[in-house]
């Protein structure tokens, strides 16, 4: 398991229990489930890329990632400032997801430059 796979695995299973908190705590499943679907996306699509028919999907499969992961990150910030997160919660969950945001990135950047392809 490379690094991005781990830290999107990671931050699944942190994303799942944030989404059992929500609706335990505050009876909120309308954007929890916002939240838990790109949240798990993330990982599940860099997973899919790892058995992808070429470089271009894989290229593919990464930039769709990093849709998602940028959609958590919103959603995150929404449920900061409705008052469903803690400062602390919401700091920690935006440093995990700007981190895979940073990796995901730099996969993207890479893969295109040894495709010969234009980088984001």
């Amino acid at each position: 398991m490379n690094l991005l796979d781990e830290k999107s695995f990671d931050f699944s299973i942190r994303i799942v229990k944030l989404n059992k908190y929500l609706q335990n705590v505050y009876k909120e499943f309308v954007l929890s489930k916002q939240l838990l679907r790109s949240g798990t996306a993330i990982g599940a699509l860099i997973a899919e890329a790892q058995y992808v028919q070429s470089k271009a999907d894989f290229i593919n499969k990464l930039q769709i990632s990093l849709k998602e992961a940028n959609e958590t990150r919103y959603w995150l910030k929404l449920l900061y400032a409705c008052d469903y997160l803690t400062y602390t919660m919401h700091e920690s969950m935006l440093k995990d997801i700007e981190s895979l945001i940073r990796l995901l990135t730099s996969s993207i950047n890479t893969s295109k430059k040894k495709n010969n392809v234009s980088t984001i």
